[in-house]
């Protein structure tokens, strides 16, 4: 049986948290292996210990957040831009509307219903805004790779667990006890 030497970190509920493989303490944090054949609860104080595991770094990953970010950052500023030129455009509205005052009340309502219009527009960018901050999840790492002291003591867990498994069959089964004699002495 061979145990890859790749955790990925889980986050469980507060309410199941266990405790920590290391110290005992409450933990919501689980390393777990790809396949699902074994898992432990550790401490986010741990895992950033370098004693205890390193993370794993995916640099494509990494690349593509760096992409993605100065794309948000380019995005950001034509929204800026495009903001600008709209206030703009307002301010120069405002002042023709002060020199024409002759202006119908139809042309009012339209210039009212466009303001209204783009006051909503900019209350939906505003809450995606504030729920794209809010959602932001955290940079720590999410794959890890446990140090040989700490991986050979997994193994060998994992070992002492199947082995102590085959025994139990073994003893289950009556063909491991010699049979009673059934001849006369």
């Amino acid at each position: 049986m061979s145990l890859p030497n790749v955790w990925h970190l889980r986050r469980v509920a507060d309410s199941s948290a266990k405790a920590c493989y290391i110290c005992y303490k409450p933990s919501t944090s689980v390393l777990i292996t790809p396949d699902n054949k074994d898992f432990f609860y550790v401490c986010p104080a741990h895992l950033k210990d370098r004693g205890f595991c390193s993370p794993i770094v995916d640099s494509e990953k990494e690349a593509a957040k760096k992409k993605e970010e100065a794309l948000a950052l380019e995005i950001e500023k034509v929204k800026k831009e495009y903001e600008e030129k709209q206030r703009r455009k307002k301010e120069k509205e405002d002042k023709e509307k002060k020199n024409d005052k002759g202006e119908d009340g139809k042309d009012k309502k339209k210039k009212e219903e466009s303001d209204d219009a783009e006051k909503e527009k900019n209350e939906k960018i505003d809450a995606i805004k504030k729920a794209a901050t809010e959602s932001k999840p955290d940079d720590t790492p999410r794959v890890f790779s446990l140090h040989k002291n700490f991986y050979q003591m997994r193994v060998d867990r994992l070992r002492n667990i199947e082995l102590a498994k085959r025994n139990r069959e073994r003893l289950r089964d009556s063909a491991l006890f010699p049979s009673v004699p059934t001849g006369e002495p």
